[in-house]
């Protein structure tokens, strides 16, 4: 039978997809369906059909599945912020560690791998300590801020949001209406004109200090420094008001440039046992508990006895390589020997992380670390020697594949890779492991975005006696 585009049909969910949505199958025929629960029965319209999948859309909700939830957000199934809202939050967990495991097998050829349960924070909400809302305008000419409709540029408007620190709700909804009144100019992506695009919040969430930063296309903003202060003034949490400028035609949503208008230019942060400063484009983890407790997962499991030579490739603004260092000279205090002490090695090729990372040093009185600017390919290599340990905390895309290399010829005892990618992972594991000079000890899934499909994982190598 011929499938058309159009067609209602009847089918019980399975399963759920990397990118959150929910599969089932048609007469043999895959159909994925997002906003699904594995254990639904629903009647649904099919709006692409392929010849061996089609995608569906729900029409009826014949039978819920016992892990279908009301969702805690009255736009949720219009925003396209979070995809698995209606999911029950331990179903989630399962779901996340399961996607995990199925990477693991299909792409990394590994048999039963060692997939700890997810790591799991307090609570599900209330997580994100940065937000970038886009701006636009309603039919009336009312100021919006919130996240686009799933698969549309169409803007949802939002007042509050359950997954964002509940103490930036107060300035969302406030200084939209500050906007509005100043009359300022809002972006209008397709015809390219106007001046606000993005309003983005960040929190330290330890600290509580904010960063309030307007992303324009140019600086002309009437009353523009007026505002600023007054914001200062308004919110004693509010420790700076920012303007970052981005007139190009992208996706990018910071510019180049970042204005300090008020106050100070970043926020201070407290993780691991340290300080960090964060300016308002400062790449650090959205989820401050689920990483932090990741780290200390990390440092249990290294049991670092102060001589290891370590080197933190892609570190970003230090993140990691502090803690690490800190770990490392504490353990040679508790030690009560002379022992060598190597400086932890950083590797970063963003030029801004790199001048973060030397600052929050000096502001943490850790002298025992060294950043160096450029790929991981290339410095690597360059190392002069055999490290003990290296981190691998890549972005999304995961290794170069020289950089697998070079570990394969430099073979480290052992590597620690932080993902958020459980395929880049699983691909980048097999190259490590495949020819036996590396064994995968565990893998520790962390929940660093609940309520969507996200899943960030630790994967522990030790050399193989093998190898």
């Amino acid at each position: 039978m011929m499938w058309q585009q159009g067609q209602q049909v009847e089918i019980e969910i399975t399963d759920l997809t990397d990118d959150g949505n929910g599969v089932g199958r048609y007469q043999d025929r895959v159909v994925f369906v997002p906003d699904a629960v594995p254990g639904d029965r629903l009647r649904v319209r099919l709006v692409r059909v392929k010849s061996k999948y089609a995608e569906g859309k729900i029409q009826d909700l014949v039978e819920a599945s016992p892990d279908r939830v009301s969702p805690r957000c009255i736009v949720a199934d219009k925003c396209g912020g979070c995809q698995w809202q209606h999911i029950d939050y331990e179903f989630q967990l399962q779901a996340k560690r399961d996607l995990v495991v199925k990477a693991l097998e299909r792409i990394g050829g590994f048999i039963q791998p060692p997939v700890e349960p997810v790591l799991a924070g307090e609570s599900p909400l209330g997580y994100r300590n940065k937000v970038t809302y886009p701006l636009g305008r309603s039919a009336t000419g009312q100021v919006q801020a919130g996240y686009f409709q799933k698969q549309s540029h169409r803007l949802v408007n939002l007042n509050q949001c359950p997954v964002q620190d509940q103490r930036l709700n107060p300035l969302l909804a406030n200084i939209k209406q500050d906007i509005q009144n100043r009359g300022w100019s809002i972006y209008d992506e397709p015809q390219h004109r106007g001046k606000l695009r993005h309003l983005s919040l960040r929190i330290g969430q330890r600290t509580g200090e904010m960063l309030l930063t307007l992303i324009a296309t140019q600086s002309s903003l009437p009353g523009l420094q007026e505002q600023a202060e007054t914001w200062l003034e308004q919110y004693p949490s509010l420790k700076g008001v920012c303007l970052n400028l981005n007139a190009d035609q992208t996706n990018a949503i910071f510019g180049q440039e970042t204005r300090c208008l008020a106050g100070q230019p970043y926020l201070k942060e407290e993780f691991g046992g340290l300080q960090f400063l964060l300016r308002p484009d400062t790449f650090f983890q959205i989820n401050t508990e689920v990483a932090e407790a990741l780290l200390q997962i990390i440092l249990q499991d290294l049991n670092l006895q102060g001589t290891e030579r370590i080197v933190d490739a892609y570190c970003g603004i230090g993140t990691f390589t502090l803690p690490l260092a800190q770990d490392l000279l504490q353990k040679q205090a508790a030690s009560k020997q002379s022992l060598q002490l190597h400086p932890v090695i950083g590797l970063e090729v963003q030029e801004m992380a790199i001048e973060q990372a030397r600052q929050n040093a000096i502001l943490n009185q850790i002298d025992t670390v060294e950043f160096k600017l450029g790929t991981v390919q290339k410095l690597l290599p360059q190392l002069g020697y055999k490290p003990d340990l290296v981190l691998l905390d890549p972005p999304r895309k995961g290794c170069d594949r020289t950089v697998l290399e070079t570990l394969l010829d430099l073979q480290p005892q052992r590597l620690i890779y932080i993902s958020c990618k459980p395929a880049t992972l699983a691909r980048d594991l097999k190259v490590l492991c495949e020819t036996g000079v590396y064994e995968l000890i565990r893998v520790q899934p962390a929940d660093f975005f609940p309520q969507t499909s996200h899943v960030e994982c630790a994967a522990f190598l030790s050399r193989s006696s093998q190898g």
